[in-house]
């Protein structure tokens, strides 16, 4: 039977033994911090506006209104491949999520523009009886167009630009158009505030906000 003092002794060799090991390797926390920096890094892109226009005129025909509606919404891939006439009021213009279809559990609306009006329009009109889903091809729901995505952005020297980025690129649209905070997160469905401190997105009228108290309390 092991004593008191052998335990101790032992746990001790132990950790001393995993203490040296770590040190053995001190790269290995600055790459796993490092590997976890680069996957945060990538999650930051945004897509501009000229940018967007070369890359939905670079898509198959059958992709354009999809890329377009996830440009003004924001929506998640899986939202907006998953919409359906169901959910759709022609009439009032009016695209809307229920509750338990959105990732965050609440649901949405959101009305759409000149521009979008038009592309469910065309849909409408090409619609099939068998095929409820808004965006499909060939009377099948699209669930993912990667390789027309990934062609259309080598075509017009966008590489690593992902449909993600509208997600963050909507947000900051909505912003900088003045739409309230709260407001854009509704049509997103971003369910905290955080979004606008991880991606920095601050509206160019709180900048030049700022700037006119700053230059009124310094020249006070």
């Amino acid at each position: 039977m092991m004593s008191f003092s052998s335990k101790s002794r032992a746990a001790s060799g132990s950790a001393f033994q995993g203490e040296t090991l770590r040190e053995m390797n001190p790269c290995k926390d600055f790459i796993k911090r490092q590997a976890q920096a680069g996957r945060k890094q990538s999650r930051k892109g945004f897509c501009e506006h000229e940018e967007y226009l070369a890359l939905r005129e670079a898509q198959p025909a059958y992709v354009s209104g999809f890329v377009t509606f996830a440009y003004k919404t924001g929506w998640r891939l899986s939202e907006i491949s998953s919409l359906t006439w169901n959910q759709v009021d022609m009439k009032q213009g009016i695209a809307r999520l229920e509750v338990g279809e959105t990732k965050n559990k609440e649901a949405r609306t959101f009305y759409l523009d000149t521009e979008l009006k038009k592309v469910f329009s065309e849909a409408f009109r090409g619609r099939r009886l068998d095929c409820l889903f808004v965006f499909r091809r060939k009377g099948e729901q699209i669930k993912s167009f990667k390789k027309a995505w990934k062609n259309a952005c080598r075509e017009v020297g966008l590489d690593g630009k992902l449909l993600h980025d509208f997600r963050r690129t909507a947000v900051r649209n909505m912003v900088r158009a003045g739409i309230n905070e709260r407001v854009a997160m509704m049509i997103s469905g971003h369910k905290t505030r955080s979004v606008f401190d991880r991606y920095n997105i601050v509206s160019d009228a709180d900048l030049k906000e700022a700037a006119k108290k700053q230059e009124a309390y310094l020249g006070s």
